[in-house]
C-alpha cells in the first residue's frame, strides 16, 4: 500500500502542469459513471476497437469487471460483485436469464449498433429499477427520434484475425414528420481463438444475430409514444471453461413506451413503459469428446414489467419518483440419460417454476443548500414474493425442507443520502445508504446446480432471509484546465451474507463432484472498493488517462471473497488530428494473492498487455467512412486473470478491422 500511496502522489504532482481545459473530460459530482457504447455516435469514431462486443466495451468501467467463461456473454460484476446483488436493465427493463449457469447475462442480448450508452450507479445509487446490493446497469439504446428528417444508411463489417471473426452489420433510420423508425442488424460468427503461443482454446467459438427496430410517433409537441423490439439469437456458443456448451440462446426483447414533456414549470418529464421479453436457453454436451453422463438442460425465462418515471423540480428541489413492477417465470430443467438404455432415465427441475412478483417505488430528492452544495435524499420500499408452480419441484425441495411452502413474500427496504461539495475545480461529496435484496432464484430454489468452479453441487434455500447491506461511499475530485483526478472510496458492511457452505449429510448429483454446499447466510462480510481515474491533457492534439483499481472482500472468519480485484491498472495515450486517431493502451493487475481456495480460486499471477489500434475518418458527399485497424495484446502473452472461470486463458496477439459507412 505505501508503494501505490507513493504512485498517487507522484501522479498527482506530475499533473500540476496543464495548459488546455480538461473540464468536459472528468465529471466529478456524480457517483454514476456513463459509457459511450454505440456506433452511431460520432464518439465511437474515438473507441479503441469501435465493433467491439459490448461486453469488451463494459471493460472501460472502473467499477465493472467481468468473469468469462468463454469468449462470449461475459457476467458483469460491479464493485465485485455477481449479477444476485446487482441489477442490470436494458432502457429500464427487468430482464432475467434463463441459465442456472449465468452462461446468459443480460448484457448478451443487446449490441453495441442498437445502443448509445451504459449507465453504472455504484451501490445504492443504482435502485432507481429494483432493489440492489452492489449497484446497477443500465443499457440505454439509440434515440432515433433527434435524427434529421429524411434517410440515414449505416453499413458495418468487422475480421478479427486470431478467432476468424467474421462481423457484418447494417441498419436505416427514417425520419418525416413526427414519425421515425430505425432497424438494425448485426452478425458475429467466430471460430476457436487462440491464447499466447498459439495455444488453441477448444469450444471457444460461437455465432450471433441481433436485430432490433424502434419506431415513433410525435402525438404533439410534447407528447411521443414509441415502440422497440429486439431479437438475438446465439448458436454453437462454446464455453471452455465449462462442462456444457450452448445449442441455443434466443432471446424477444419488447416496450411500449410514453413521454410527456410539458413546458412546465413543475414537472419536467413523465415516462411510462410496458414491457415484455422471454428468453430460451438449452444447455449442450453433445460435442464433448468425453461425458460421463449425457444431460440435456433447457431454460426458459419470460417477464412482464411496467415503469413510470416522473421527474420535476420546485424552488431548490429537483424530484423524481419511480413506480415500478415486474412478474417473472423462471423454469430449467435436467435430464440424465444412462450409458445403459435398459436404465429409466433421470429427470429433475431445477429451477422448479418460480414465479416472482415485484412491485416498488423509487422516491429521490435532490436539494441545492446552495451553489456549492447538493443533499440527495432517495430512498425504495419494494414488495417482493416467490411462488413454486411446480408441484413436482416443491416436493423434491421439501426433501431438504419439509416444512416448505409455495410462497414466500417479503418487503425490501432502502434509504440513501448523499452530500455533494464543488466549489472552482474543487469537488467532494460522501454518502451513507442502507438496502437489502431478496435471495435470487438460485440461491433460493436451485436444485442441484453444479459449479464447475469450485467443484459443488448448489441447493437453495427458501428460508433465508432477506441480505442487508450498509454502506459508506466517498469521493474527491479535481478538475484544473489541462488535468482532471477523481479518487472513489465504497465500504459494504453486507449482513446475512449469503453463500454456499458444505453439508456432509447429502450427496452429490455430478459425478467427481466435491460435495453439496447449501445456501447459507453468514453473520457478515466486507468489501471495500477504491478507484482512481486521472486525465491529462498534453496539447492540442494528445491525451493521456489512467486508471487503478483495488478491492477488498472478507467474510466473518476474515477468509477473502471471490473476484475481488488486485492492484489493477490501465493507462492510455490517445491521438487525434484531423480525421486521424490512434490509440496506445497498457493494462494488466498486480498478483491476486487475496485469494480464497474454498470458492475454487487459486493464485493468480501478474500480467500486463500492450493494445494499439489507428483509424482514419474520410467523408465524401454524403457519406461518413470509418476506417479503424489495430492489434490487442502485442506480445502475444499467454495469461489468465482472477476473473477467468478455472483460469481461462485470454485471447493472444489479435489483428482486427473495423469499418463503418453512413
Amino acid at each position: 500500500m505505501k508503494k501505490l500511496v507513493s504512485f498517487l502522489m507522484i501522479v498527482l504532482a506530475v499533473h500540476a502542469y496543464g495548459q488546455e481545459s480538461a473540464k468536459d473530460s472528468l465529471d466529478v459530482m456524480q457517483l454514476t459513471e456513463v459509457l459511450v457504447v454505440g456506433t452511431k455516435t460520432p464518439l465511437h469514431e474515438k473507441q479503441f476497437k469501435t465493433l467491439s462486443s459490448v461486453d469488451e466495451f463494459l471493460q472501460k468501467s472502473n467499477k465493472i469487471n467481468l468473469i468469462k467463461r468463454g469468449a462470449y456473454a461475459w457476467e458483469p460484476l460491479i464493485n465485485g460483485m455477481a449479477t444476485e446483488r446487482t441489477v442490470v436493465t436494458i432502457d429500464g427493463m427487468r430482464i432475467f436469464g434463463a441459465c442456472t449457469d449465468k452462461m446468459d447475462p443480460v448484457t448478451s442480448y443487446v449490441e453495441v449498433s442498437n445502443l448509445s450508452e451504459a449507465t453504472v450507479s455504484s451501490g445504492q445509487q443504482g435502485s432507481c429499477h429494483g432493489n440492489t446490493i452492489g449497484g446497477s446497469l443500465d443499457l440505454k439504446s439509440n434515440n432515433t427520434n433527434t435524427a434529421v428528417q429524411g434517410w440515414d444508411f449505416d453499413f458495418l463489417t468487422g475480421f478479427e484475425y486470431n478467432n476468424k471473426q467474421k462481423i457484418v452489420g447494417g441498419g436505416v433510420d427514417y425520419k418525416k414528420g413526427r414519425f421515425y423508425i430505425n432497424t438494425d442488424a448485426m452478425f458475429r460468427d467466430a471460430d476457436n481463438y487462440k491464447a499466447g503461443n498459439t495455444e488453441e482454446v477448444q469450444f471457444s467459438q460461437f455465432r450471433k444475430l441481433n436485430i432490433s427496430a424502434t419506431g415513433g410517433y410525435q402525438l404533439a409537441a410534447d407528447k411521443i409514444m414509441e415502440a422497440s423490439v429486439i431479437f438475438d439469437r446465439a448458436t454453437n456458443v462454446g464455453y471452455p471453461s465449462l462442462p456444457m456448451d450452448v445449442s441455443l440462446a434466443q432471446a424477444l426483447i419488447t416496450s411500449v413506451k410514453l413521454e410527456y414533456k410539458p413546458i412546465n414549470k413543475w414537472l419536467q418529464n413523465w415516462e411510462s413503459k410496458l414491457y415484455y421479453n422471454t428468453i430460451k436457453h438449452l444447455m449442450d454436451d453433445t460435442k464433448r469428446p468425453s461425458v460421463p453422463i449425457h444431460m440435456d438442460m433447457p431454460g426458459w425465462s419470460d417477464t412482464f414489467g411496467f415503469y413510470s418515471t416522473i421527474k420535476g423540480s420546485w424552488d431548490q428541489h429537483s424530484v423524481s419518483a419511480n413506480f415500478n413492477g415486474f412478474y417473472n417465470r423462471s423454469l430449467a430443467e435436467m435430464t440424465m440419460y444412462p450409458a445403459n438404455p435398459s436404465e429409466n432415465l433421470m429427470f429433475m427441475y431445477t429451477w422448479p417454476d418460480v414465479r416472482t412478483v415485484y412491485s416498488g417505488v423509487y422516491i429521490e430528492d435532490n436539494w441545492h443548500l446552495s451553489e456549492q452544495s447538493s443533499l440527495k435524499l432517495a430512498t425504495t420500499l419494494g414488495f417482493h414474493s416467490n411462488h413454486i408452480a411446480s408441484e413436482f419441484g416443491l416436493e423434491s425441495l421439501q426433501i431438504f425442507y419439509p416444512e416448505l411452502a409455495d410462497t414466500r413474500s417479503r418487503f425490501l427496504p432502502s434509504i440513501s443520502t448523499n452530500y455533494n461539495y464543488q466549489k472552482n475545480e474543487f469537488s467532494t461529496g460522501a454518502g451513507l445508504a442502507f438496502g437489502e435484496r431478496a435471495p435470487s432464484v438460485s440461491e433460493g430454489y436451485g436444485f442441484y446446480l453444479y459449479n464447475s468452479f469450485d467443484n459443488y453441487d448448489y441447493i437453495g434455500n427458501p428460508n433465508l432471509k432477506n441480505e442487508q447491506s450498509y454502506e459508506v461511499n466517498f469521493y474527491f475530485g479535481v478538475i484544473k484546465k489541462n488535468w482532471a483526478v477523481k479518487i472513489t472510496s465504497t465500504y459494504f458492511y453486507l449482513s446475512n451474507y449469503i453463500l454456499g457452505i458444505p453439508d456432509e449429510n447429502v450427496a452429490p448429483m455430478t459425478i467427481g463432484a466435491n460435495g453439496i454446499k447449501r445456501y447459507t447466510a453468514i453473520d457478515y462480510a466486507t468489501i471495500w472498493s477504491n478507484d482512481l481515474v486521472v486525465k491529462y491533457r498534453l496539447s492540442p492534439n494528445w491525451k493521456w488517462n489512467a486508471q487503478l483499481q483495488y478491492y477488498i472482500g472478507r467474510d466473518d472468519n476474515n477468509k477473502s471473497l471471490p473476484f475481488m480485484s488486485p492492484l489493477a491498472y490501465s493507462t492510455s495515450l490517445e491521438f487525434y488530428k484531423y480525421k486521424w486517431n490512434a490509440i496506445f493502451l497498457v493494462k494488466g493487475n498486480a498478483t491476486q494473492t487475496n485469494f480464497n481456495a474454498f470458492y475454487g480460486e487459486d493464485k493468480t499471477p501478474a500480467y500486463g498487455i500492450i493494445d494499439a489500434s489507428v483509424g482514419r475518418k474520410v467523408n465524401w458527399l454524403k457519406t461518413n467512412l470509418q476506417l479503424n485497424t489495430g492489434v490487442e495484446n502485442v506480445l502475444d502473452a499467454n495469461y489468465s486473470t482472477y476473473t477467468d472461470w478455472n483460469n481461462l486463458p485470454r485471447m493472444g496477439r489479435n489483428f482486427f478491422v473495423n469499418i463503418s459507412l453512413r
